[in-house]
């Protein structure tokens, strides 16, 4: 595998123009090129973006990664809707860069947020879009002993057509398939209103009469971040919604719960710098009864499963939110056959540690255990667990030829009954080199 990128950031102010004031308005970009050779050579491009700046608003186009949700982003297991674990989707996206203070608080609050566009690849539909939103709220200033965050993410895919499901009733537009996907259609989608009296305009979808339009996601987040003084420690909730549940509170014991504690850099020849215990639930699902007339019986939620978008919450095959909900493509194949996300029904601890060694050296572990029930509709036998573990070093190093690079090698061992057994590995080398002329730098893998 061979990894090439290139990335221009915002310009950033010299030493020697220290007297200058940054730059309102700003441009940069990223390019990462990736070639696998084997049976079938590969070639893929996970982030391609073009950003312009005004101030602390940032617009971008094309594809490029991110981590939604309050949450230790080095570490964690992965953010319920919206983690990093598929490749980014191609979007249009409009949002603060970072938690930015609003001037008439005197900085005690500052936003967070995004509002983007995008497309998902054609699959079992085709055509579709994705609708992405967040907004977070930070109490306490940056230097503050304590800050409060809270807030909530909201993703939606929507249109677009299913050919397979032509001629069934309920599930798209008999004569061609369609979805609904509108302006009408995509206010109730932003809105997350039902489509109670909506007639899309290429035939009535009765599934849209009843129901949110598009398979609606996200979460309502919490956090408290809390210094020390020598350390820093950061605690945090996910509250997850799909179908209204949470409104009702019945899946209220479902999500992804952490503590993070944050050490100042030691001094030591190998020192634990960050550590991290997460727990996720996803087993609840509001219970095992779908009565629609009684909010308090609308259980069955089946996470990132959906009728109409039968891929699931899924790009490329890829899970778009948290890892250890599964899908079918992935799981051990002695296990009973199910949808798209064959197993959402978990509960994982997971922990993350890590540190460096002689001052240069970065290492990270982050072991996993999860047990898995499969779904409502096909349940895994009892017992169905696994553990997952990742070490990862990377550090400076003196190449021939090369000069100073960067080195990264990794090793991850999976073994339990959810997937196949195996172990991998990764040895990756990084050479950066800086366009001191125009301020950005410029980075090849």
């Amino acid at each position: 595998m061979v990894r090439v990128g290139l990335y221009g950031d915002y310009r950033r102010r010299q030493e020697s123009d220290s007297l200058l004031p940054v730059k309102r308005l700003d441009w940069g970009y990223g390019l990462e090129v990736v070639g696998r050779s084997g049976l079938q050579t590969q070639l893929q491009l996970p982030e391609a973006y073009l950003k312009v700046r005004w101030g602390p608003v940032e617009l971008y186009a094309g594809r490029k990664r991110g981590i939604v949700g309050i949450v230790d982003t080095l570490l964690t297991s992965g953010s319920y809707s919206w983690s990093g674990n598929a490749m980014p989707l191609p979007k249009i996206q409009l949002g603060t860069m970072g938690y930015v203070p609003l001037g008439f608080t005197h900085g005690f609050v500052a936003i967070n947020a995004l509002y983007n566009h995008g497309w998902f690849a054609n699959s079992f539909v085709k055509g579709s879009y994705l609708h992405q939103k967040a907004l977070y709220i930070r109490l306490g200033k940056e230097t503050s002993r304590v800050r409060i965050y809270f807030g909530g993410n909201h993703e939606a895919q929507w249109g677009g057509y299913a050919p397979s499901l032509v001629g069934i009733p309920g599930l798209s537009d008999n004569s061609d398939g369609r979805f609904a996907s509108d302006l009408k259609a995509y206010f109730r989608v932003i809105t997350a209103s039902y489509g109670t009296g909506y007639v899309p305009t290429q035939g009535v979808i009765s599934i849209d009469q009843g129901n949110r339009i598009g398979n609606g996601i996200g979460s309502f987040d919490g956090g408290i971040d809390i210094n020390l003084g020598t350390s820093n420690l950061l605690l945090y909730r996910q509250n997850l919604y799909e179908t209204g549940a949470l409104f009702y509170l019945t899946n209220i014991i479902d999500g992804l719960q952490g503590i993070r504690l944050q050490r100042k850099p030691g001094k030591g020849p190998v020192t634990i710098d960050r550590i991290l215990l997460e727990f996720l639930s996803t087993w609840s699902q509001g219970g095992s009864e779908f009565v629609i007339e009684d909010p308090k019986r609308r259980g069955r939620n089946n996470y990132f499963n959906h009728s109409q978008y039968q891929d699931g919450w899924t790009y490329l095959n890829r899970t778009i939110g948290t890892p250890f909900l599964t899908p079918q493509t992935e799981v051990n194949p002695a296990l009973p056959a199910s949808r798209a996300i064959a197993n959402n029904r978990v509960s994982l601890w997971h922990l993350g540690v890590s540190g460096r060694i002689a001052q240069q050296l970065q290492w990270q572990s982050r072991i996993s255990y999860s047990m898995n029930e499969g779904t409502y509709d096909i349940p895994y036998p009892v017992g169905t667990g696994q553990l997952s573990v990742l070490m990862k070093l990377s550090g400076p190093i003196q190449f021939p030829g090369l000069g100073r690079c960067h080195i990264s090698t990794s090793v991850g061992w999976d073994r339990g009954k959810l997937l196949s057994n195996s172990v991998g590995g990764y040895l990756g080398l990084r050479k950066s080199l800086d366009n001191i002329s125009r301020g950005r730098p410029l980075q090849k893998y």
